[in-house]
């Protein structure tokens, strides 16, 4: 695979930033137009993938980031140091997910929707830098807002928030059912 010098720029730039960078900034480095710069990003993951190459390009909104492939993370911790799981409790899970769907969200509104105390689960879930502080709502108080991060897109394999899967009616039927049992349960203990 022949890289033209804008494909290589973009390439070197991906590679040194470490993190994920906008479609935007890249067209800008490169001189070309978002649409363009996406279409140089496509054509390089297409040829990383075709060659099997140790690294991919992954799309999360409308940013990039190059990474390891997963199918080379043995390799990987053999030389690095293995990074820290975070297990995710289903109290975690439930307010993430709530999270994810509502966002922007205060606490207040998590924990209305949870029937609990979240302040614990929400301060673990920052701290694994799934979700983060999206600002302050204009309201008496000016309470936190929360959303999720691109970690959080690239823990689940999602590209954007857009493709977390939908909840049927039978399913949020369920999931209050749920917590009401939960609340119910607490106010007994």
């Amino acid at each position: 695979m022949k890289l033209t010098e804008k494909e290589a720029a973009l390439e070197a730039i991906l590679f040194t930033m470490g993190e994920a960078v906008e479609t935007k900034r890249l067209a800008e480095a490169i001189g070309e137009t978002p649409e363009k710069t996406r279409e140089l990003l496509g054509k390089l993951r297409t040829g990383w993938e075709k060659e099997h190459r140790g690294v991919n390009l992954i799309s999360l909104e409308d940013s990039w980031q190059m990474c390891t492939r997963s199918e080379f993370y043995d390799y990987l911790i053999r030389i690095a140091k293995a990074p820290k799981k975070y297990t995710l409790t289903d109290t975690l899970l439930e307010t993430l997910s709530i999270i994810a769907y509502k966002q922007p969200v205060t606490r207040l509104d998590v924990e209305k929707i949870r029937g609990v105390n979240c302040d614990h689960a929400i301060n673990r879930l920052v701290e694994y830098n799934l979700v983060e502080e999206l600002g302050r709502l204009d309201a008496p108080g000016r309470p936190l807002l929360f959303g999720t991060t691109e970690q959080f897109l690239r823990s689940f394999g999602v590209g954007s928030l857009e493709e977390l899967p939908e909840l049927s009616a039978v399913q949020v039927e369920e999931f209050k059912e749920q917590a009401e049992q939960e609340a119910v349960l607490q106010l007994q203990t």
